[in-house]
């Protein structure tokens, strides 16, 4: 059996498969479905300082090989995790890890400050695809200034494994992950959604209540891809691949490009278990291949 055991930047995992954020909750809503304990890494819903509403509906829509939606980082604020939701994941035999977002920098660097408090919360993702209010609402994620404005504030008060999670929005999204890692990131993720929208042909009006949405799903494996690659070829921090998943061959193509490891999102929504099932089927590939360790093979395309 071939050792699937990964490695993030000091971030420990029994195997390289994790949840995507927004795609699976708090884990703890898919206890009665799955065996979370055998799941590399669990990236929790997106966490910010204040409580957010999210956008109004409708905020989801299902589009050719994928869906979209606008759901605008819903939830109760860092304060309501640390008090309500940490005690009850705290002791789930996996890496918890938190998503964060904010505003602007400060934002961010408070929000993380709090959870950088929680003993078993071993890392965090920064998400920093989000609004930089301070800036005529330009998303961080899309400058390399930006981006490193907020790694540097998050850096500061932030002393666990710090994942920063890369918009594919970009001219050159490897320029971006240069950025970051030279403010301190500790891992890079990618890729965010692609920009998208849907229309209602009958009502002629656009379907989500923004009119746009991130798009997600099989259908941005190839975009999702490239980037992977070409960021694993730029950066010297690990890569951790998403964006298509959903089956062990396309996790595979993602680790032969460079990632060290792979988040699995929208297609939790089809199978609770692909998360598991998936790291079976590195397994297998592996044995097949007659390669002793995961490792072996991650960044072997040319």
């Amino acid at each position: 059996m071939a050792d699937l055991r990964t490695n993030i930047a000091g971030l420990q995992m029994q195997n390289p498969v994790m949840t995507a954020s927004g795609t699976f909750g708090y884990g703890i809503e898919y206890a009665d479905l799955v065996d979370i304990e055998k799941i590399g890494g669990i990236i929790v819903k997106g966490t910010t300082l204040q409580p957010r509403q999210g956008n109004a509906y409708p905020r989801m829509a299902e589009t050719p090989h994928g869906m979209l939606n606008c759901v605008g980082l819903q939830n109760k604020g860092v304060d309501y995790f640390c008090k309500n939701i940490y005690p009850q994941i705290k002791d789930i035999d996996t890496n918890m890890i938190v998503n964060v977002s904010g505003n602007t920098p400060e934002d961010y660097a408070e929000c993380a400050a709090r959870v950088n408090e929680l003993e078993k919360i071993p890392a965090i993702e920064l998400n920093i695809s989000c609004p930089n209010v301070k800036h005529g609402g330009m998303a961080f994620g899309t400058t390399c200034e930006g981006a490193a404005s907020v790694v540097s504030a998050v850096r500061k008060v932030y002393d666990k494994t710090l994942i920063v999670k890369l918009s594919p929005n970009v001219t050159s999204v490897s320029d971006i992950a240069l950025a970051v890692q030279d403010a301190g990131a500790d891992a890079v993720s990618l890729i965010n959604t692609l920009m998208g929208m849907a229309i209602d042909a009958e009502r002629r009006k656009r379907v989500l209540s923004i009119g746009t949405g991130g798009m997600s799903g099989p259908a941005v494996k190839p975009v999702a891809l490239r980037m992977v690659y070409e960021v694993a070829h730029a950066v010297k921090v690990p890569v951790i691949g998403l964006g298509g998943i959903s089956c062990a061959t396309d996790a595979i193509e993602f680790l032969l490009a460079g990632a060290s490891a792979v988040q699995i999102g929208t297609h939790n929504f089809v199978d609770p278990a692909i998360t598991v099932k998936v790291a079976q089927g590195i397994n297998e590939y592996l044995d097949r291949h007659g390669f002793a360790s995961v490792a072996d093979i991650v960044g072997t395309v040319e």
